[in-house]
């Protein structure tokens, strides 16, 4: 039977219902599954297969104690028509390479693959004492929102959402603030985001807290960020998707490798593309993409892993994060599942702001991980490269992913796939900078000035947000946040 348990101990023994309901364990380590990879995929007819069919042939693997029903019911209320492509994450060419776009859902950002199913997932774990699940969660542009639009109303939850004041972009911001739905919380924090997601670990970690929550307001703790196993599996599903699309077209033979380049922060995006791999996937190289806070590729390097470093406020705000939470999952595999070290590994991160990786370790990631990263200019360069070149439109952050595959020569026998997480419509002041379009006015003004000169257009629900009522305009402090939980938990 698969359990779940700890990164840093075997005390848990959780099946995935339990594992997602309570989000992170209590030592502070994230769930995984010793037999992450006994059991494959079955690539033989996947191009045949549509995303929902994919999606339950990789979910009923990663997710065993849900049923065949409960997965097609989840699955289909996720990916219906709140997705603007029927192929939810379709493969666009550019050149030798491909873009897979992850912003075709109701945010325009790639979070909505898994946060318009988690809720989904939740509603199928048990409830003790009808208990309400408070959805928990800090975000650095891209996960609030897609997390506020997945939760709203849905029964038996309610979500408070931290964002760092002056450092997502207007329209992640608006996206936020206007939320509808009467279980939504929604609060600026002063600091940047590894403050807010810091603090945030900590509450998980108070048992007095969640014991008085449950006490006074009948409200358990879980999180919607990719600490969360059930917000990191549905993320396997693309991965496979991008490989029958490849099929599909001939662009490909079953069983040829594939890389994938990914633009990543907090190494959830592209630990998906691990966990494919060890689902049977044929992924030859997995390609990290960071921007100017650039810790990943200085760990991927050096084997050191160092946050005592300055903080970059940058024109890719989802990146901007000096602990790579999701890394830790994948350290415990390449370690042979050793928890002690990976506690040391942390106690060291929390302690003295660094840690280090033994060589054989290290050795056996880097033969599977490359990695890059982009400064501003470069990103700036990047996008106005990709228009100029291919007539196509990219964000930020894709822009950061689409730098460093540029700058990785290309095997021609393997395809690339850079994964673009947002719609360049979530930043348009930005790129209309960097395509020598006006970037004057609102941001508003802005996705009209793009729609114009690109012949694109804007998602009408991002448009749609300048007049949108501002709903949440609370500001608080770090040490302030666990009242602001209380205060949601305890709001009929």
């Amino acid at each position: 039977m698969t359990t779940f348990h700890s990164t840093r101990s075997t005390v848990d023994a959780l099946t995935s219902k339990q594992a997602i309901r309570k989000g992170i364990a209590d030592d502070g380590g994230l769930f995984i599954t010793d037999t992450l990879g006994e059991q494959q995929v079955n690539i033989d007819h996947i191009e045949k297969l549509s995303y929902q069919e994919i999606a339950l042939q990789v979910l009923r693997v990663l997710l065993p104690d849900f049923t065949d029903e409960e997965l097609t019911t989840c699955i289909s209320r996720a990916y219906g028509d709140q997705w603007d492509d029927e192929n939810i994450t379709p493969l666009h060419q550019i050149g030798d390479d491909y873009v897979m776009e992850l912003f075709h859902g109701p945010t325009s950002a790639f979070k909505d693959v898994a946060l318009q199913i988690l809720p989904q997932f939740m509603a199928h774990t048990k409830s003790e004492n009808n208990e309400t699940v408070m959805i928990l969660t800090a975000t650095s542009g891209d996960t609030g929102k897609a997390a506020l639009a997945g939760f709203a109303n849905a029964d038996g939850t309610k979500i408070t959402v931290f964002y760092p004041e002056g450092k997502v972009s207007q329209v992640q911001e608006l996206q936020m603030s206007t939320q509808q739905g009467d279980n939504v919380q929604v609060c600026a924090v002063r600091g940047n985001f590894d403050d807010a997601q810091s603090a945030v670990k900590s509450i998980f970690a108070d048992t007095e807290f969640a014991q008085n929550l449950r006490k006074n307001s009948n409200v358990v703790l879980s999180s919607a960020n990719s600490i969360n196993v059930g917000r990191l599996v549905p993320q396997v599903v693309y991965y496979f998707a991008a490989y029958a699309q490849l099929l599909r077209s001939q662009k490909i033979t079953r069983g040829q490798e594939v890389e994938f380049v990914v633009p990543t922060g907090n190494f959830g995006d592209v630990l998906a593309g691990y966990y494919a791999k060890l689902l049977g996937l044929p992924v030859k190289h997995l390609i990290v993409a960071s921007d100017k806070n650039n810790v990943l590729f200085d760990f991927f390097n050096t084997g050191t892993y160092n946050r005592k470093r300055p903080f970059f406020q940058t024109i890719s705000p989802s990146m901007d994060i000096l602990i790579s939470s999701n890394l830790e999952r994948m350290l415990y595999y390449m370690s042979d599942k050793d928890t002690r070290l990976i506690q040391i590994l942390m106690n060291d991160l929390q302690q003295w702001g660094a840690y280090e990786v033994p060589d054989v370790m290290m050795a056996r990631i880097r033969a599977l991980f490359a990695c890059g990263w982009a400064d501003e200019d470069q990103v700036r360069q990047s996008i106005k490269d990709c228009w100029d070149e291919y007539q196509y439109v990219i964000d930020p952050h894709t822009a950061c992913g689409y730098y460093v595959m540029k700058q990785i020569p290309s095997d021609p026998n393997t395809p690339r796939i850079l994964l673009s997480t947002a719609s360049p419509y979530k930043f348009p002041r930005v790129v209309n900078e960097a395509l020598g379009f006006d970037a004057q006015g609102t941001d508003f003004e802005c996705m009209d000035e793009l729609s114009k000169n690109t012949n694109t257009t804007a998602p009408s629900a991002l448009r749609d947000l300048e007049n949108a009522a501002i709903r949440f305009s609370k500001v608080c402090d770090i040490e302030n946040m666990e009242h602001i939980v209380e205060q949601a938990a305890s709001k009929a």
